[in-house]
């Protein structure tokens, strides 16, 4: 059998899982972002729009999450996702005037978009300058 392993692959062969130091914060209401403006006074604050039946969105979430080492894990990341929260997604582009996009990465700080990216851009945007 060990021909037919090397060739469909081995079953119980594990997958190394890769760790990660984002803490997602669920962005599910508009009261959040006056905190999120709030808290941005003192730090950078990100928010990650992502679409769950995009398959762009979710290569691009995992390029994210596989470039965020252990120096940001103190970074705070508000995930929303644009499928449950469409009005909420609309809002967070009129209070900040970004233009949507899916997936879209956006840095606030001093309650103002000091940065956003789109797709395959996201990774432009390097969150240790922040």
């Amino acid at each position: 059998m060990g021909i037919f392993n090397s060739i469909f692959g081995n079953k119980t062969v594990k997958e190394e899982k890769q760790e990660s130091f984002i803490n997602w914060i669920p962005l599910t209401s508009i009261e959040q972002l006056k905190e999120i403006k709030k808290q941005s006074k003192n730090e950078a604050i990100a928010i990650f729009k992502h679409s769950t039946r995009c398959g762009i969105s979710s290569m691009v979430i995992k390029r994210f999450v596989s470039s965020f080492d252990e120096e940001l894990k103190d970074f705070k990341v508000y995930y929303l996702d644009l499928l449950s929260y469409r009005d909420l997604s609309s809002e967070v582009g009129y209070e900040f005037q970004v233009l949507h996009q899916s997936p879209q990465l956006l840095v606030i700080k001093n309650g103002v978009a000091v940065a956003h990216a789109s797709h395959y851009n996201i990774a432009q945007i390097d969150l240790k300058n922040f």
